[in-house]
């Protein structure tokens, strides 16, 4: 064995001690009973590391209360032993190790059953985006292979001539009969499914909003990185309350809905996104931890200090948001609201995480995202591919145990030195905080000097009057390209040359949006990113 594989071997163990001390201080690993760790340790090896975190949680925190929705409650030993029945009842239908379980859901148990027995099968997990129109859907489910679906009733109509080998089966039904994902269960065996042997992998959507979603693999993970990444600046802790209105289908929604499963934590929640239910909600569950995308924050916050009267969030420690820009006004606003618990994750479906800014972070610099996690390299290349000095703008790239492993169409994202591109611009400040300026292919030169949109269009969501803005470049006969501006108002009063005064008024006049177009609201998907391709049809 050389000394470079001895030496790395060693950095490899020293790290992985450093993300169990983290786990162990969390709380997230202790001190257990040699039978849940048995178990866990064998529904590891039997099927990999989905069921075992299940497993293992079902043996330390059993009658413990797992999961709230619309339906009610179950604990981690209902959770364990439906998603038992429906592997069992799976495998009587055909459905084999490495096939493909397609699941078009909201936020609710079914999904949860699903993604668990698809795993104790062995199968590849494919998360739909439920905003995908009946094309789109069907073009995603037949590239990604999905050999069975389970869907929600109210998508059935986009379904199509859409008929998977081995089934499709309803998740939700709106008129409250047993979905037939219930019928299975109550009809299937409680008893563990045959071993398959690990390597059930997910397969996370990107965003798609430039252009179709791409399939983004990762296969389990071999390290506890990803966890002390996160407990390396979240102050996660056991057995509370976590309420997540974010997707689970998205990669924020999807990573924390699994780490409040392995904390015995209870997840709460529900189909359809209310500002003020899930604040109400929060006040009536003694919540402890809030998952939202910046859109959602944005709605809690726009109902005023009023929408907290009476109610009690004392207990709330953490709001993690991610999946989008939260901007420094966002972030004041709901700093005001909610205290200083706002934590804001930097990452993609295709790198996963990258930076969290804290409270701290963010009262210094309310638009940063933070430094980076522990395990994580984040690096600001510019044309040269050398490090950019602190205060200048370049590529943004990351390195960690978390990364897909390229597009399931083919084709992946650009390296450099073993770091991966996430498609951004950014740069670090002289603290080494991140700031995001904007997508790569974002960027416009105008007339000969280099604009980011995303600069005019934070100042724009920082407008009074305005409710919220996006800004796009497009072609221009006589500069090459020009800014325009996408507005919704919160006063109708405001005008086009309000607006661009506002501007003029901050920067410099090449970055003044020539067009103003107002919109009763801004095109989205579920996770509140703004769809470009559709402003640019506007």
């Amino acid at each position: 064995m050389t000394m470079d594989l001895l030496r790395s071997l060693g950095t490899r163990l020293w790290s992985e001690l450093g993300y169990l001390r983290l786990c162990v201080s969390s709380g997230l690993v202790g001190i257990d009973s040699p039978v849940p760790l048995l178990s866990a340790g064998t529904a590891m090896l039997r099927y990999g590391g989905l069921p075992a975190l299940l497993r293992l949680s079902a043996g330390r925190y059993g009658a413990r209360n797992a999961l709230v929705d619309e339906l009610g409650s179950l604990t981690y030993r209902d959770l364990d032993d439906r998603s038992n029945r429906l592997a069992n009842e799976w495998r009587k239908r055909g459905l084999r190790s490495g096939e493909g379980v397609a699941i078009l859901a909201r936020n609710h148990r079914g999904l949860l059953d699903a993604m668990f027995a698809a795993a104790k099968c062995g199968a590849r997990i494919i998360l739909l985006n439920t905003d995908f129109a009946g094309p789109q859907l069907r073009d995603v489910a037949t590239r990604e292979g999905a050999d069975l679906l389970v869907y929600d009733e109210e998508y059935e109509p986009i379904l199509g001539d859409l008929s998977p080998r081995r089934g499709a089966y309803r998740a939700w039904t709106e008129n409250g009969h047993a979905s037939s994902i219930e019928s299975l269960i109550a009809a299937g065996s409680p008893a563990a499914p045959p071993a398959v042997g690990p390597g059930s992998r997910i397969i996370l959507l990107t965003s798609g909003t430039t252009g179709t979603p791409k399939g983004a693999p990762r296969s389990e993970p071999r390290s506890l990185e990803p966890l002390g990444a996160v407990l390396s600046k979240v102050p996660f802790r056991p057995r509370e309350v976590t309420e997540c209105p974010a997707p689970l289908f998205h990669s924020l929604g999807f990573a924390m809905s699994l780490l409040a499963i392995g904390f015995g934590s209870t997840l709460v929640i529900r189909r359809r996104f209310d500002p003020q239910r899930v604040i109400d909600s929060m006040d009536q569950r003694r919540a402890t931890s809030l998952i939202a995308v910046p859109v959602m924050l944005a709605r809690m916050a726009e109902l005023g200090p009023q929408a907290l009267t009476g109610r009690d969030l004392s207990r709330l420690r953490v709001i993690l948001v991610a999946g989008a820009q939260l901007g420094a006004d966002l972030c004041r606003r709901a700093t005001i609201m909610f205290g200083p618990v706002v934590y804001n994750l930097y990452g993609s479906t295709e790198v996963a995480y990258a930076t969290v800014a804290t409270p701290g972070d963010l009262a210094a610099e309310p638009g940063c995202v933070g430094k980076p996690v522990l395990g994580a390299v984040v690096r600001v290349l510019n044309a040269d591919g050398a490090q950019a000095p602190a205060g200048v703008t370049g590529r943004v790239f990351v390195g960690n145990a978390s990364q897909f492993e390229g597009y399931t169409g083919g084709g992946g994202r650009e390296r450099v030195d073993g770091l991966m591109a996430t498609g951004d611009l950014g740069h670090f400040d002289s603290a080494g905080r991140l700031f995001i300026d904007g997508r790569d292919d974002d960027m416009i030169v105008s007339g000969g000097e280099n604009v980011f949109p995303g600069e005019v269009e934070e100042l724009l969501n920082a407008h009074r009057r305005i409710r919220e803005a996006a800004v796009i470049g497009v072609p221009d006969r006589e500069f090459g390209a020009r800014l325009k501006a996408f507005v919704v108002r919160e006063d109708e009063t405001l005008s086009a040359d309000d607006v661009r005064a506002y501007v003029k008024a901050t920067l410099a006049r090449y970055k003044v949006p020539r067009d103003v177009v107002f919109l009763g609201e801004l095109p989205r998907n579920p996770t509140g990113k703004v769809l470009g391709r559709l402003l640019r049809e506007l």
